[in-house]
């Protein structure tokens, strides 16, 4: 395994401490000194903590975009129709991750409300993407309407985040995928036997 470098090592601490207490709450100097960095060598590979915040989101978001494909394949096989039920059951796992502290998009988002903030549009453009997939899903499934279908089951999986973060004792995601099921009858053509 090759080492890594020490913008790699900045990211991946960054990542895993923003992630678990906050992009906010967790000082430059704390950071550095768990990597063991100076601050010359810091800003040798970033302008400021915010430019490593994009940094961690960004590279959070390469490494999801891949996972979240693989666990819905595994969850729900090859079938556009499954899959769009599969995320659901990969939601699920990931709720129940010890290391859960939540999405990582919606953390940076409200840490960040400005729209016109670095971390904020990283996240927002996360979040576009992952509605991509659901539009695509919808798509290949054969959708009557893929981009309603597609918005309608982000919003479901955004309320499904949300509300197990404030509540994780709810069983929120069965509720979801509930619902989810009902919009995938109207938008899909049964399927045939």
């Amino acid at each position: 395994m090759p080492m890594m470098t020490t913008r790699e090592k900045l990211i991946q601490a960054g990542h895993e401490i923003f992630y678990r207490e906050g992009f906010l709450a967790v000082g430059l100097d704390r950071l550095l000194n768990e990597v063991g960095c100076s601050k010359q060598t810091f800003y040798n590979h970033f302008e400021s903590k915010d430019d490593l915040i994009v940094a961690v989101i960004d590279e959070h978001h390469r490494w999801w975009s891949g996972e979240v494909r693989e666990r819905i394949q595994r969850a729900a096989g090859p079938d556009p129709r499954s899959q769009l039920l599969g995320i659901f059951d990969v939601i699920e796992e990931i709720m129940h991750d010890p290391e859960y502290h939540g999405c990582i998009y919606i953390n940076a988002a409200v840490e960040f409300p400005q729209s016109h903030h670095p971390a904020h549009q990283s996240a927002r453009r996360a979040k576009a993407e992952t509605r991509n997939l659901l539009e695509d899903l919808s798509e290949r499934a054969g959708a009557s309407d893929p981009p309603t279908l597609a918005a309608e089951i982000d919003i479901i999986i955004e309320g499904a985040l949300i509300t197990h973060q404030i509540a994780p004792e709810s069983n929120v995601c069965e509720t979801a995928r509930s619902v989810a099921r009902t919009l995938i009858e109207k938008y899909l053509p049964t399927p045939s036997v």
